[in-house]
């Protein structure tokens, strides 16, 4: 998770690969690259963005945000100029997409419309969320605090997310949990949670046996 000095030319590249690598939708050949140069509004909000935040990494003040409200105008999808987004960013349709200024989005991630990283209200310093590697994030989805969502994770649509998620796993629902995954720490609290309804058993069991 970086924000890569990669060039002007090296981005619109990834950008390119990002949309053919998600966007099944997308035609071969000429008529391809001019639908991807016109008509991909989260492709246009990431070249808003990147020019944003080469301002804002210089310490020019009030410019970057101009610029970042242009964007938002112009595509519907608001990139605080002071976030760090890695390569690859896949915004589908991007209606309502919303990026807080200190949030971390590492590469290959995918956003779907409707999808918040923002902060909680009254925090200081870091306070939106680090969105690691391959992640994807479904519609209408808000994740908010100096949370982590690790490697590979995915967030079903309409979720709010308020705690960190694991590398590889699947969170869903109002209040996000845990649907599927794998590693040691969802492996260690399944046990925990298997031996807690043994204990449960066992103490109803022996109280059953007192009664009689």
């Amino acid at each position: 998770m970086r924000d890569k000095r990669r060039g002007f030319w090296g981005a619109i590249v990834e950008d390119w690969n990002a949309v053919r690598r998600n966007d099944p939708a997308l035609p071969t050949g000429l008529r391809g690259k001019a639908e991807f140069a016109l008509c991909y509004p989260g492709v246009h909000a990431l070249w808003i963005y990147r020019l944003g935040h080469s301002l804002h990494g210089r310490g020019i003040p009030v410019i970057p945000r101009i610029i970042s409200h242009l964007g938002r105008l112009l595509t519907g999808i608001e990139i605080h100029p002071g976030a760090v987004i890695g390569k690859g960013l896949f915004i589908d349709h991007g209606m309502g997409v919303v990026i807080g200024e200190t949030a971390e989005i590492g590469d290959n991630v995918s956003l779907f419309h409707g999808v918040t990283l923002g902060g909680r209200g009254g925090e200081v310093g870091k306070r939106h969320p680090t969105v690691e590697d391959d992640v994807v994030i479904g519609a209408g989805t808000q994740v908010l605090g100096p949370i982590r969502l690790g490697k590979g994770a995915r967030v079903g649509a309409g979720s709010v997310v308020l705690e960190d998620v694991p590398p590889g796993v699947t969170v869903t629902g109002e209040q996000a949990r845990v649907r599927d995954g794998s590693g040691p720490l969802l492996r260690r609290i399944e046990e925990l949670e298997r031996r807690i309804d043994e204990m449960a058993t066992l103490l109803g069991s022996s109280r059953g046996q007192e009664v009689a």
